[in-house]
């Protein structure tokens, strides 16, 4: 009897521990799942406001008119634009690094794929070869160039993205004077280019023109401007006074 006694108390001890253990692990089960389903919340909660933070700065952008953007033209300091004979024109030299004599170049020769159009803002890590941006010179294209100072800088580099967003289009337009309207890129220019822009200026707006002063026949010019700091009219501005129709292949691209 004795025996038996112990044998019901052993297995009422055991039942007891499983009960226990079991009640411990649905527990554990409880408090996991609890966490999985905070953290998804909080994902979900995060992914909506990052798309509705988005939409809301986009749609900002969008009704912003780009001289509005970043400074203004005499805040930022630029100099007149300069100009020089262009040449390189239909010169396509594949996959040969180019070394072009002004930092960054408004001209010269390039590779034959342009950079796409659907394209405007660039970092360093995505930007196309300088020689693909300047074939896109060769069709119109004003392209700003911002350096290192302005990639670090928070707030400057979100006035740069802003003024590409304002030229940015879903589809290429029927409507060639919007298409022209729309041939803008924003990329770096980095130490690993060329010379460092000159002392104070920390953006470069280039276009490669057919015509105006100093325009070499056949091989148009190349126009160059410095700012500072960067600037939605200093960026109309120049575009006005170097619309895209005024290239050497202002057709395409």
């Amino acid at each position: 009897m004795a025996k038996s006694s112990k044998d019901r108390d052993r297995a009422a001890r055991i039942e007891k521990m499983q009960r226990e253990t079991a009640s411990a692990e649905r527990r554990r089960t409880l408090v996991v799942v609890v966490i999985c389903g905070v953290i998804a919340l909080a994902i979900v909660g995060a992914t909506a406001w990052k798309v509705i933070s988005d939409r809301q700065r986009a749609e900002e952008v969008a009704g912003t008119p780009l001289v509005e953007l970043g400074l203004s033209a005499s805040e930022v300091s630029c100099t007149d634009v300069s100009t020089e004979p262009g040449e390189g024109g239909g010169e396509h030299l594949d996959g040969q690094d180019i070394d072009y004599p002004s930092s960054p170049p408004a001209f010269g020769a390039h590779w034959n794929g342009p950079a796409d159009f659907e394209r405007k803002f660039y970092t360093a890590s995505d930007r196309p070869e300088v020689e693909r941006l300047v074939h896109n010179l060769e069709h119109g294209y004003t392209v700003l160039w911002y350096d290192e100072t302005i990639a670090d800088s928070a707030d400057d580099l979100k006035v740069v993205q802003e003024m590409a967003e304002k030229f940015e289009l879903e589809t290429v337009p029927d409507d060639p004077e919007a298409y022209n309207e729309a041939k803008f890129i924003a990329a770096p220019w980095t130490s690993d280019d060329g010379k460092a822009f000159p002392d104070g200026a920390h953006v470069a707006l280039t276009h490669w023109a057919a015509q105006g002063e100093n325009a070499a026949e056949g091989e148009g010019l190349g126009a160059t401007m410095y700012c500072e700091r960067p600037s939605g009219e200093a960026v109309g501005d120049f575009m006005e006074e170097y619309p895209a129709s005024n290239a050497l292949e202002a057709n395409g691209v």
